[in-house]
């Protein structure tokens, strides 16, 4: 039914629940698995003088940040049996790098974690899953704890 399935992660464990979720679906469905964690590659745009240091700084922790939750990704998904392609994606917003990712791969499924923030803290901080869900055309699979 599904041929190829989109995982974004964030490190959390609401997606690791994704993860299994979709290594669940790839076993049934014979489906490929990508995972993408999504980094903003410019977050300190017009800061200033320092801004090439922090910079640095700054892409070394994300990158660092986003290859620890994939590898937690590929030992879950090889615990399962299931094949994984994991990437770092890039976006100002996670859901614009998510959209990127599903467009490069082709996924026609995307199993993804929420969080369930509800309102000031939804307010402030956004919701992912539901700002992917308005950007897409493929069935979207959210996960909550």
């Amino acid at each position: 039914m599904f041929k190829h399935i989109l995982v974004p992660v964030d490190g959390s464990h609401t997606s690791m629940l994704a993860v299994s979720k979709a290594a669940g679906l790839a076993k049934a469905f014979g489906s490929a698995v990508t995972a993408v964690y999504v980094i903003d590659p410019y977050p300190f745009t017009g800061v200033g003088a320092d801004f090439a240091y922090g910079q640095a700084q700054y892409l070394s922790a994300a990158t660092s940040e986003a290859n620890a939750a994939l590898d937690a990704v590929k030992q879950a998904m090889q615990e399962a049996g299931v094949e994984v392609t994991a990437i770092v994606g890039e976006g100002h917003a996670v859901h614009e790098g998510v959209v990127r990712a599903l467009e490069s791969t082709g996924a026609d499924l995307i199993v993804m974690g929420s969080h369930g923030r509800r309102g000031l803290e939804k307010l402030m901080l956004g919701s992912v899953a539901q700002r992917v869900l308005s950007a897409v055309h493929v069935p979207v699979m959210v996960v909550r704890e």
